[in-house]
């Protein structure tokens, strides 16, 4: 007898942990369902999605990179937000067979800041490394909450391309991102009152890739420190931070908050998270 699942695709596809999140939500909510990944290359992806159109039992997928802004063209419609960002990491079949397009990067984005956001503050200022396909979630994430944004990447024109495209009436600021590997003498304001947040959006310090070129003195005191990246869980650049007495947020936080709303759209169900994902993460981290 069949049963409802959903995927993620991606290439490559083995680093992914979804499987690993959503499998232990289904077996602790006893859901007769099932999460698989599946390797779906550039070409293969409108005969993938054409294939799962045509099963009932596919909820949808997760869509990792390369493919969350090539997907949309096959889709039937989008989200609002998923729209606005222009990318797309969740799809949901619908029981008519078409197919709709979410983006719960921004949810999971921000889910471990919301007791900060939620205060009230003089002013907000993040700075953001890196211009790919994570930073379009967190910069449309973070103008929302009236954060003001330095977007640094290797080509400040593209930074500055998506700062007008995500939030054209934003007062923001770009940088080419060796601005921020040389030391720097700047005095910074009294932050009392104010919210300071670095965010590492960019695939430096990854496995396999150099750390990010970042000097602690860019970073203002009582900033908080937060690197999407989730291999390794803990980057040169959350290590250095955290030695400096810096609050500091791992990828598994983001990972784990937009695996959440996609679960819900899947199974119609909410994932149990009372014990503050603790026993998920012991599993994801050993």
């Amino acid at each position: 007898m069949s049963r409802p699942y959903a995927e993620v695709i991606g290439d490559p596809i083995v680093q992914s942990k979804s499987p690993i999140i959503h499998k232990f939500w289904i077996d602790r909510l006893g859901i007769d369902a099932d999460y698989r990944a599946c390797h779906v290359p550039a070409e293969a992806l409108q005969s993938y999605l054409a294939e799962r159109r045509a099963d009932p039992d596919w909820r949808g997928c997760n869509v990792t990179m390369p493919h969350k802004q090539a997907v949309i063209a096959a889709l039937d419609r989008l989200d609002p937000l998923a729209a606005r960002i222009n990318a797309v990491n969740t799809i949901i079949r619908e029981d008519d067979g078409s197919l709709t397009g979410y983006n719960t990067d921004v949810a999971g984005f921000l889910e471990p800041l919301r007791d900060h956001l939620a205060q009230t503050h003089y002013f907000r200022m993040a700075r953001i490394m890196g211009t790919g396909g994570a930073a379009r979630a967190v910069i449309a994430a973070l103008a929302d909450q009236n954060v003001m944004l330095v977007v640094a990447g290797r080509d400040p024109e593209k930074a500055r391309a998506l700062l007008d495209e995500l939030d054209p009436e934003g007062e923001h600021h770009v940088a080419p991102l060796t601005h921020f590997a040389e030391p720097t003498d700047f005095a910074f304001d009294d932050r009392e009152g104010c919210f300071d947040l670095l965010v590492n959006a960019s695939p430096l310090g990854m496995d396999g890739q150099p750390p990010l070129d970042l000097h602690h003195s860019h970073i203002p005191p009582g900033s908080v420190v937060y690197d999407i990246v989730t291999h390794p869980l803990q980057t040169p650049l959350l290590t250095e931070a955290r030695s400096r007495g810096f609050e500091t947020l791992d990828g598994l936080n983001m990972l784990i908050g937009q695996a959440a709303e996609a679960f819900s759209l899947f199974f119609n169900q909410t994932p149990p998270r009372d014990d503050r994902d603790a026993a998920l993460r012991q599993l994801l981290e050993s």
